[in-house]
């Protein structure tokens, strides 16, 4: 039985319980939000106690793992609670929005070796997995892809108007926080770039009639080199009303891969075969979540396919394009 903590009981909780309340072999016990009637109706649901403090969960509830899954300008605490009592931690992505924060917890998390995972759970799929074993002998000569997404609204929505996602302070943008998935899986896919460049277009350019809250661009093209030789054009949009959706195609000299959709199924063509078609997980959470507690549970971290330090690499990526975009000038990674 693998005992978990919740920290953070907004719309990613509800996305990772789906899958984690009909695990028989794990035990909610404990669920944290700032806004306490949040903590207090999950609590409710899944008959546990709530708390307003991290550090409280931890010491009353013993947890043998805690999932945090803050937005990105809330990071930072949890982690750190988690280290100091040595509970191994899964945080949802990006891993913040403050790099050097993010730096010194990941230099933590390998000085001591604590198990920890990211949401990146793309990852997972086994159409991804597939690609990446393609193109680690095929380097990627062209890729491109991106999330195209339509003018935030009022309501309900997580990224709508009134909500954190839309205010640039807090979630660091569009690029930042959401197309991080398609950025991560460039990096798990074709490997690491060596150089950024991206435009970006400012906020209300096309969303002329959305609320005084909202301060993201209204979409970002980011172009980067491959360390491998390659290149690759990510895009972004929150004004694209109509079609749009998420995808990613890579080209190497004797692969194409072909991802469509929120799944990522993949068609992959190759030189002188048929095509191979895998169709992507539709319950991904689930299917990362399994894997990281079976981690936690083995104590083997080789099945977390994105542990802190690699997600904190995805963010030093993310971020080099957001400088590239305010100064107007490409940026080397080392």
């Amino acid at each position: 039985m693998v005992r978990v903590g919740i920290i953070g009981c907004g719309g990613m909780a509800d996305a990772h319980l789906g899958g984690l309340a009909k695990m028989e072999d794990v035990r909610l016990v404990g669920f944290c939000d700032v806004v306490e009637r949040k903590a207090e109706e999950k609590g409710r649901q899944h008959g546990a106690p709530h708390f307003t403090d991290v550090r409280r969960l931890i010491d009353r509830t013993h947890p043998d793992a805690v999932y945090i899954l803050l937005p990105p300008f809330a990071h930072g605490e949890a982690e750190r609670a988690a280290l100091e009592a040595g509970v191994p931690f899964f945080t949802e992505k990006p891993v913040g929005n403050d790099l050097a924060r993010c730096r010194e917890i990941a230099a933590e998390v390998e000085r001591t070796g604590l198990l920890t995972g990211v949401g990146y759970m793309n990852r997972y799929r086994a159409g991804v997995r597939r690609a990446r074993e393609v193109f680690a002998d095929d380097p990627p000569v062209v890729a491109y892809g991106g999330w195209l997404g339509g003018t935030p609204r009022g309501g309900g929505s997580g990224d709508g108007i009134g909500s954190w996602w839309v205010v640039r302070a807090k979630s660091g943008g569009q690029f930042v926080e959401q197309v991080s998935h398609t950025v991560d899986l460039v990096r798990y896919v074709c490997g690491e770039a060596a150089e950024v460049f991206m435009h970006a277009v400012p906020p209300r350019t096309f969303n002329r009639e959305v609320a005084e809250a909202y301060t993201i661009d209204d979409a970002a093209m980011l172009s980067l080199r491959f360390r491998r030789g390659g290149v690759a054009d990510i895009w972004s949009s929150c004004a694209v009303n109509a079609g749009g959706g998420v995808s990613l195609t890579v080209h190497g000299s004797r692969h194409t891969a072909h991802f469509t959709a929120w799944e990522h199924h993949l068609r992959l063509v190759a030189q002188g075969a048929p095509d191979e078609t895998i169709p992507g997980e539709p319950d991904i959470f689930a299917l990362e979540d399994r894997e990281f507690l079976a981690a936690v549970a083995d104590r083997d971290p080789g099945r977390v396919a994105t542990p802190y330090p690699d997600g904190v690499k995805t963010l030093e990526l993310i971020l080099a394009a957001e400088e590239s975009a305010r100064t107007g000038r490409s940026v080397r990674l080392d």
